[in-house]
């Protein structure tokens, strides 16, 4: 189905051996619906995805969904996980991933794992494509650090404006010297700047970072403010400042404004964004406008905004992202990454990303994936087992799937499907039993539909942590 690494192989035959060991000793477990007083007979064929029996106290606590993590995670957010449920960083394997600014490789995927979170909103540091190859939704956590940015931005104009920075640098020169005192007054007009009260600031990208932006410069700062976003949401229209002007291009937003704060996703390959403030668009600046850019540093071709620089003693670049044509220019300021680098945020982005994971794992709920569509139902009916399925977004799977349990006598109490690009998902509640009132076995119609051409994975959802959980990888069924 798709082309793996050596170690995945390895775990496939592991894993493939795991199936058939659980299979000929398979006995039936309580599953219990989301409703507390429900339970319902379920015969299932494997515990707990990808681990062998005899191995289970090597690496899992039972009855627990694993979640591991890398970087330094909020531990507010770590503590949304409830502890009857999750492990966190307790076994060699695991069910989802939880990360910040981690670069992450397949090699480091474990071959069952459901999901990958990351505590902030780019995820540039994902290999998104290919975790969509594998069936994975990859979230983010998108608003968490917006005040955050937005602060640093407002904090970049000052910067910008008042050459705060070379004041700093000078006035130490100067203690060194025991000149200080002496001078404290004499040399303040080598650092004359402006005020940002009645200028113009053009704010291209107004999601949530740019709306705050926008809003705070109105009616915080008294600035007047432009703004730019092709795919603007109702949401974020709703958060802009009444006096805003919106412009139909980027090049018509910044000419003539004095402040330029980009807010806009670096998007790669043909059609993105990559290099989009470049020469044409700098072109129509203001000789003295300041440019800042807390978004991405590929947003902005390097070359094109040096000589900008060049041309002008008053212009300014002011960024987060260290650039090899930039970083020591006489017009550029440039910080460490800080965006998201506050407490609250770091909080709030791991809060968001735990109750993601928890969500998703739990209910089968996709809110904030950046590869797979929103997808929702409502909670479980009495005495009913809740079934996902991860399949290629092509005509007639939902039909197929449908028709498998059609074909075992069990009817679908609710059901939703929503695709997103080459993804389809689809979150189905099952009564387990038959018209005639026999018990279904879930395990061989799991496997039915696991094995349907262009389904990659399935999941039933029920009372154990981390069981349930089949997937097909190159022809074998896995579990």
């Amino acid at each position: 189905m798709f082309a793996l690494t050596l170690h995945r192989r390895a775990a496939i035959v592991a894993a493939a051996a795991t199936a058939r060991e659980s299979a000929a000793t398979a006995t039936a477990i309580r599953c219990k619906s989301s409703a507390p007083i429900d339970d319902v007979d379920v015969d299932v064929d494997h515990y707990t995805s990808g681990w062998t029996i005899g191995d289970i106290s090597d690496f899992t606590v039972r009855g627990k969904y694993h979640v591991h993590t890398f970087n330094k995670i909020s531990s507010v957010g770590l503590d949304r996980f409830d502890k009857n449920l999750y492990a966190v960083n307790a076994a060699k394997e695991c069910h989802a991933l939880l990360l910040r600014s981690h670069k992450l490789q397949e090699e480091e995927v474990p071959l069952m794992v459901r999901a990958i979170a990351r505590c902030g909103a780019g995820t540039n540091n994902i290999p998104v494509a290919r975790m969509t190859e594998l069936g994975i939704p990859v979230f983010n956590t998108p608003g968490a650090n917006a005040n955050a940015v937005k602060e640093l931005i407002l904090c970049g104009m000052f910067l910008g404006s008042r050459r705060i920075v070379d004041g700093i640098n000078h006035m130490k020169g100067l203690g060194e010297q025991g000149l200080a005192k002496e001078r404290v007054e004499k040399d303040k007009a080598m650092f004359g700047g402006r005020e940002l009260m009645g200028k113009t600031i053009a704010v291209i990208g107004l999601g949530n970072i740019g709306s705050m932006t926008a809003r705070d410069c109105a009616y915080g700062l008294g600035m007047k403010v432009v703004g730019y976003d092709p795919g603007l949401s109702v949401t974020s229209a709703l958060q802009l400042p009444r006096v805003i002007q919106l412009k139909d291009s980027i090049a018509s937003a910044v000419s003539g404004a004095d402040y330029v704060s980009l807010n806009i996703p670096y998007i790669k390959g043909e059609g993105g964004t990559h290099g989009i403030i470049g020469a044409d668009v700098i072109s129509h600046l203001k000789s003295d406008a300041v440019v800042l850019n807390f978004a991405r540093g590929e947003l902005v071709d390097s070359d094109a905004m040096k000589t900008f620089l060049d041309a002008s003693t008053d212009a300014r670049y002011v960024s987060d992202f260290p650039d090899d044509a930039l970083w020591d220019h006489a017009n550029s300021i440039i910080l460490p990454h800080l965006g998201a680098s506050t407490e609250e945020a770091e909080d709030q982005a791991a809060a968001m990303a735990a109750d993601t994971i928890g969500d998703y794992l739990e209910n089968g709920t996709i809110r904030n994936s950046v590869n797979f569509p929103p997808t929702a139902l409502p909670e479980r009916p009495s005495k009913s087992i809740r079934m996902t399925v991860i399949n290629k977004n092509v005509p007639g799977m939902l039909a197929q799937i449908t028709d498998t349990f059609a074909k075992n006598n069990l009817n679908i109490l609710q059901q939703i499907n929503h695709s997103k690009g080459d993804i389809a998902y689809n979150v189905l509640d099952i009564d387990p039993v038959t018209e005639s009132g026999e018990q279904c076995s879930l395990k061989e119609i799991q496997r039915d539909i696991t094995m349907l051409d262009g389904v990659i994975s399935s999941r039933i959802l029920f009372g154990t942590p981390g069981a349930g959980y089949a997937k097909k990888v190159d022809g074998q069924y896995v579990v």
